[in-house]
């Protein structure tokens, strides 16, 4: 995991008793309540679902009345109406949505989803001509079609109509169409905008029934699963639809919906948000990633049991699929970033791979920021064609850095934090150089460590799960609560679960703490017994023998004794250092003294093998944080010399015997005199 910068959220506390007192809720809800800007009564009781349900007016939408009255006489006429979704959670919960609820008002129906490795995104002239060719005369797009000018003219042509239900940004000209309901058109007023597709769906048929009711209510489970899925914020009306549609999940009559909870092993866990995000979501778009995304529509639209089964049962595998390939994939890339060193130190992380599955290279893309904390793109490579996907940090506008590169693409899209990519096998180079020199034009950011509150560990009880509940649904806008133990002292470090986890003692006045690091082995750990920590925690419930217990689980941990300030402006000077630079940072801060190194390489030796970060390695050697630039490129000359050596894994070692070299002849030592002497 890459170096974080830790936040701590401010709340105001003695407005926070007041709600709490007020609404009789936990004081440490309504305290991270007040965190996430929840202030008053009004806006506390809607967090809460407290007060009266308040849904956006569906008519407020531009085109939505055309919308309804094109629709209602196709309804009227019996003329074919196609839904055309996207093979995402969204999209295929977009697709059952309103494929379903036409067809329980006796329309004459069909849906369309385009498979994402022969057809790729959104509308197309051959899915077009399918359409035209079945007889439908009204297409309504779901979850896409904002971007469809030129498709639109040539439904036109073809003497069909559309509909354009989208929640992607619009650009300059708009599809021509019946209508086009899209909450973030430039003439729309609404208040509230970030609905996912699905959600502009659900508004179109409150909009078709006249109001919320008992049938629009049916369908929020499928709203939930698409809004969770696409990571739309939990806020305003998302949230209120999502706490409905968790319950109606839990005791969900949907037969599709019943056996993918059961083929996924979810039956005997308390249904959440978070559940959904993870257990639910991950294997609907595992269908349109591995393969055709029609699967997960029927399985949502089944009403036969033994079919729904089957269904559940193939996405299930289909996941398991996709993790193993997902994993594949990021470890290839790890290994070609691990065999180009000088990549790690810039701004942006360009990886390529011949034939890497085009399904999971987003989800790759994650989990490369996450290790490196950088904005990632994974690039899948088929012949001369390339494709991409990325992600970004907070901070970094992935969107606007395309724009800077578009010459070097053949196509691109997106948004701040995440973005599609098309172009040449030839440019990917070039696209990498392009990209890095407009990240460096201004100073990056780092990845954010977000802490609700400083929690001493004497208040972690099972009252702190009952106010972490009243807080869900948990999501985008709403992230689970972060608390933070700092000044924690490592008592015991233990291995569990066949060595894959940490059973983690910290302790501080004598109160003692079990936490849990999972997916990490000992050998990665880089902190001992003694260390002082501060620790980045999760609190989760576990019954056991019909005793409730509170789980603390480790999301991140930091030194307590570094200067974070001081860290990072010393980790971004030795970073452009190592990018060529030749300004932005005062260069004789990085010039290690002569014992700086020789305590570094002695350390090294000592300890046969070093295998953690520099931030660490300060630690060990009592270096304060200023000194991280003057360690690191220690050991860089160390390295260019040979007098350490790197293996595969990464670890640093002292050969037994080398020959003499003067250190001085390093090249990162020469570049530094050289910026001296400037």
């Amino acid at each position: 995991m890459s170096r974080k910068k830790w936040i701590v959220k401010s709340g105001d506390k003695e407005n926070a008793t007041k709600l709490s007192e007020e609404l009789n809720i936990s004081p440490y809800a309504a305290l991270i309540a007040s965190t996430r800007g929840i202030n008053t009564s009004e806006e506390a009781k809607d967090f809460f679902g407290m007060g009266e349900r308040r849904s956006v007016d569906p008519m407020d939408f531009p085109d939505m009345y055309p919308a309804v009255k094109r629709i209602q006489k196709a309804l009227d006429e019996f003329e074919r109406i196609a839904i055309y979704g996207d093979y995402d959670a969204d999209g295929v919960t977009s697709t059952a949505l309103l494929y379903s609820y036409l067809e329980m008002q006796g329309a004459d129906v069909v849906y369309y989803v385009p498979n994402r490795h022969t057809e790729g995104y959104g509308l197309s002239y051959e899915a077009i001509d399918k359409l035209s060719m079945m007889g439908v005369k009204l297409i309504i797009t779901v979850d896409n079609g904002i971007s469809a000018v030129e498709e639109a003219k040539y439904i036109n042509e073809l003497e069909m109509e559309l509909i354009v239900t989208d929640h992607h940004l619009p650009s300059d000209t708009l599809p021509q169409a019946v209508a086009v309901i899209d909450p973030h058109r430039e003439d729309c007023n609404l208040e509230f905008k970030d609905y996912a597709g699905v959600g502009v769906a659900y508004k179109l048929i409150c909009a078709l029934e006249g109001e919320e009711n008992g049938v629009t209510d049916s369908f929020a489970d499928l709203v939930t699963i698409g809004t969770v899925a696409d990571v739309m914020p939990l806020i305003k009306e998302n949230r209120e639809l999502v706490r409905r549609g968790v319950q109606l999940i839990a005791d969900s009559d949907r037969m599709g919906i019943q056996s993918l909870i059961e083929a996924a092993g979810l039956s005997e866990r308390r249904m959440t948000s978070t559940t959904v995000a993870f257990g639910i979501c991950p294997r609907i778009n595992a269908a349109g990633r591995m393969g055709s995304a029609d699967r997960a529509i029927r399985l949502l639209l089944s009403e036969d049991y033994e079919e729904a089964n089957a269904l559940a049962q193939e996405i299930n595998d289909e996941n398991a699929t996709r993790q193993q390939t997902e994993q594949e994939i990021l470890n290839q890339a790890v290994a070609q970033i691990k065999n180009n060193p000088n990549w790690i130190y810039q701004n942006v992380l360009v990886v390529a791979g011949e034939g890497w599955h085009d399904g999971v290279v987003g989800i790759v893309a994650s989990r490369l920021v996450e290790k490196y904390g950088k904005p990632t793109l994974v690039i899948t490579v088929d012949g001369d064609d390339a494709k991409g996907s990325g992600r970004s940090i907070d901070g970094f506008n992935l969107y606007d850095a395309l724009s800077h590169c578009g010459e070097c693409l053949t196509h691109f899209g997106g948004h701040m934090l995440a973005a599609g990519i098309g172009l040449k096998t030839e440019n990917i180079g070039t696209f990498r150089k392009a990209i890095n020199e407009y990240a460096d034009s201004f100073e990056m950011p780092f990845p954010i460590q977000t802490v609700d509150f400083k929690l001493n560990p004497a208040y972690v009880n099972v009252e702190m799960l009952s106010a972490i509940e009243q807080l869900e649904p948990f999501g985008a806008g709403n992230p689970q609560p972060v608390f933070g133990l700092y000044n924690m002292t490592i008592t015991d470090i233990q291995p569990i679960g066949n060595g894959k986890h940490l059973r983690i003692i910290l302790e501080r006045n004598g109160v003692s703490l079990q936490t849990l690091k999972f997916r990490t082995l000992q050998a990665d750990f880089p902190y001992v017994k003694g260390d002082v920590i501060d620790a980045a925690v999760g609190l989760e419930p576990n019954e056991y023998l019909g005793q409730l217990r509170v789980s603390v689980l480790l999301k991140n941990i930091k030194l307590h004794d570094m200067v974070e300030d001081d860290l990072f402006v010393s980790m971004r000077d030795f970073s452009m250092l190592m990018r060529g630079k030749s300004e932005g940072f005062d260069a004789s801060l990085l010039v290690p003294q002569r014992e700086t190194t020789a305590k570094v390489y002695r350390y090294i030796r000592s300890v046969g093998r070093w295998n953690y970060d520099t931030e660490t390695l300060c630690h060990r050697l009592d270096f304060w944080a200023e000194d991280y630039g003057q360690v690191a490129v220690s050991v860089e000359a160390m390295l260019e010399m040979g007098i350490l050596i790197r293996d595969e894994n990464g670890g640093l070692s002292a050969p037994k015997t080398s020959e003499k070299v003067n250190l001085q002849d390093a090249p990162v030592l020469k570049r530094l005199r050289q910026h001296c002497t400037n």
